[in-house]
């Protein structure tokens, strides 16, 4: 078996079992019901709201404000124009990657249209929110960009730096955590969004290998 062979094998086992995943929080989330956080959700959040001093908030803030908006896709452009060698291979690696969010937002923002889980108690909420909670779309967007940032790396390149990688994925872990920090998100609606974004990354990085990419490498 070939070692890019191998890595799309991987890559859709761990998609199925991160899809199983999220299915069965769902169904629990469903079945719990509207007004039933799940077993950890409400301690989580009453200690986030006891333990938010001014400062923290702040901070907290402008970590998840980078979550959302135009912030992810901009990285994700700059990080597809920085992996190309030539200027067809960075415009297509740019919109690839951008394309790949965008769809895999309109996916979530569907799956949290059809839960239509409420979020915690407006009084608990240090920052604005609005639509429905579940799966959290900052957090879900935060990995979904963390993820292809990464991939954009492996793209330039065999040579990954760790650093890069560590951080780019305590980014995303972070933004996850602040949206329950601020009171605007259930903690498994955090862990929805993760298991929702490590379900739709290791599906487009199967088709990748599998299907437009065979060999794994950008086209020239």
């Amino acid at each position: 078996m070939t070692r890019t062979r191998s890595a799309a094998r991987t890559a859709g086992w761990l998609a199925a079992v991160a899809a199983v995943l999220f299915a069965l929080l769902a169904a629990w989330v469903i079945r719990a019901g509207p007004s039933r956080p799940l077993p950890g959700d409400t301690g989580l959040t009453h200690w986030s709201r006891e333990h938010r001093p001014a400062a923290a908030a702040v901070l907290a803030r402008l970590i998840t404000d980078t979550g959302t908006g135009v912030v992810p896709y901009a990285l994700l452009l700059l990080a597809g124009l920085l992996a190309g060698r030539t200027a067809r291979q960075r415009v297509t690696t740019a919109a690839g990657l951008a394309l790949c969010l965008a769809a895999g937002q309109a996916v979530r923002w569907y799956v949290m249209w059809l839960i239509a889980r409420p979020r915690p108690a407006v009084a608990d909420w240090a920052t604005h929110a609005s639509r429905w909670s579940f799966p959290s779309g900052h957090t879900s967007t935060a990995t979904m960009t963390a993820g292809l940032l990464i991939a954009a790396l492996f793209l330039r390149g065999t040579r990954v730096p760790r650093t890069a990688v560590a951080l780019t994925a305590a980014w995303a872990a972070a933004v996850g955590l602040t949206r329950v920090y601020l009171g605007v998100h259930w903690f498994s609606d955090v862990l929805g969004g993760w298991l929702f974004a490590t379900a739709w990354l290791s599906l487009v990085t199967w088709g990748y290998l599998t299907l437009t990419r065979p060999h794994g490498r950008l086209p020239s």
